[in-house]
């Protein structure tokens, strides 16, 4: 990867609260780093200076095993100090508030924090309160912005432009953060896409998003390039939303029968954890047409991305030569 003196200085990005406001320039030139990040990630040595001596602190109230595990690679991957946070041995179960946790986080003196949530908007409040950097992890059903970007770079990659492109994203979309993101993220890259679910699993007003919205899946995946499959997100529902998963799978699961609707070069992909058997098929998921692990591999890339972005807007970024 080029330093930034040899290079153009990165898009600013003074924190990573959702894909919603970001332009598509924005998007292209957090994937365009990615891209450069991805080949440090297949060197024999993988790693950089790039913030050495800046403390990345992981702040999940949410479980987590890729995303969290995804982002504190990604920064040791870039020299970076990093800190762990977990809830449940925190003060928030003694009924300390999200605010006061933070700013206690912040007299430590990390310079960017990573946060899950399970509350929307808990990031972009954070991020009116504290000084340092914040990148959202996911909050509660609002967005998980590099999610969406690591399955854009993902779609990218085997795609090409994705002007024009039939996108398709099935399943649990009212409680999906990760279908906002990418409904968001793709639609501003020029995508065509279409959201399909059980009419209790679709949003009103979705379709204001920049998609098409169908209550079977069929019409959603047929020509499609890419199929994206959501699980069932039973932690976010007040109640059941369908009969059971038997009866999810008959009408919404991909089996190879439906993957056929799609063009025979279709990507199939989900962000995990899967529920095999419920929304999608073991023979699909493990199929030839899956990238659902280069989606986790490009996640690593994609978050060393972000890092270094708002490291660099802040100058933070250490780096004056690149690694051999």
């Amino acid at each position: 990867m080029t330093t930034r003196s040899e290079s153009a200085t990165p898009p600013a990005l003074r924190h990573l609260i959702g894909l919603e406001h970001l332009t598509a320039e924005e998007l292209t030139g957090i994937l365009d780093v990615a891209a450069q990040m991805k080949e440090v990630n297949s060197r024999r040595v993988k790693k950089l200076p790039t913030l050495r001596g800046v403390t990345v602190l992981t702040f999940f109230v949410e479980s987590s095993t890729r995303t969290k595990m995804s982002f504190e690679l990604a920064a040791k991957r870039l020299s970076a100090d990093v800190m762990s946070f977990t809830a449940s041995a925190s003060s928030l179960t003694k009924g300390e508030t999200l605010i006061d946790t933070a700013r206690n986080l912040e007299a430590m003196a990390p310079d960017i924090i990573v946060i899950r949530h399970k509350c929307a908007g808990s990031p972009a409040l954070l991020a009116r309160h504290v000084d340092c950097a914040i990148v959202n992890a996911g909050d509660g059903a609002h967005e998980h912005p590099t999610q969406g970007l690591l399955d854009m770079f993902t779609l990218r990659e085997h795609l090409g432009s994705l002007a024009g492109r039939k996108i398709a994203i099935v399943g649990d979309i009212a409680h999906s953060r990760v279908a906002r993101s990418n409904i968001f993220g793709l639609s501003k890259l020029g995508a065509d896409v279409h959201v399909a679910g059980p009419a209790t699993m679709l949003p009103p007003g979705i379709e204001d998003l920049g998609c098409t919205a169908h209550q079977r899946i069929e019409p959603a995946i047929e020509g499609a390039d890419a199929v994206m499959m959501l699980r069932i997100q039973r932690e976010r529902q007040g109640n059941d939303l369908i009969p059971d998963a038997h009866e999810y799978h008959r009408f919404f699961g991909l089996d190879a029968e439906r993957l056929r609707l799609a063009k025979p070069e279709a990507l199939v992909m989900h962000p995990g954890p899967m529920n095999r058997g419920v929304e999608i098929a073991p023979e699909v998921a493990d199929g030839p047409q899956s990238v659902i692990l280069e989606q986790v591999e490009n996640g690593v890339a994609v978050r060393m991305a972000v890092l270094y972005m708002v490291a660099a807007q802040r100058g933070l970024d250490a780096s004056r030569s690149s690694a051999e």
